[in-house]
């Protein structure tokens, strides 16, 4: 996971300027804000004002965003992502292998319907090259046109 503990200190920012310093949206930093993963202070004029440990924490939301997280798994790891409680914690490893279970599960699910369609376009490629065989109604620019890339 990359945390961006290296912004540069300064002052208070907008939300326009921290978005782009995280390399985000305006519309993502709101509704981290929303989900209550963090809590913006406001400005008299009702602006929503950053400072370097919201950017922090922001980074951190996002960061776990990226990875597969939704905003409702990364807020019961609420402990984790302030500076106190940054790294390792109770809740975020357990939320870690609930998570890296459920990435094996769906990897070992895209496998399976991956070996099936290559399993169909060898089926379709053998009747082809027969078709061809049989009586000609393929051509061989066709039949190249049919051929597959088998990746491990």
């Amino acid at each position: 996971m990359i945390v961006n503990e290296d912004l540069p200190k300064g002052p208070d920012m907008q939300i326009k300027e921290a978005a782009e310093r995280l390399g985000i949206t305006e519309r993502m930093l709101r509704h981290y804000e929303r989900s209550g993963l963090i809590a913006a202070r406001r400005l008299e004029n009702g602006y929503r004002s950053y400072n370097e440990a919201d950017l922090r924490r922001a980074g951190r939301i996002r960061d776990f965003i990226a990875t597969g997280f939704s905003t409702r798994e990364v807020q019961a790891m609420a402990a984790c992502l302030s500076d106190e409680g940054a790294g390792p914690c109770a809740g975020g490893v357990t939320q870690l292998l609930t998570k890296l279970g459920h990435i094996d599960r769906l990897k070992a699910e895209l496998d399976v319907k991956r070996a099936a369609v290559l399993e169909r376009l060898t089926s379709f490629q053998e009747t082809l090259e027969k078709l061809e065989q049989a009586d000609g109604t393929v051509t061989p620019d066709k039949a190249k046109d049919c051929e597959i890339t088998r990746a491990p």
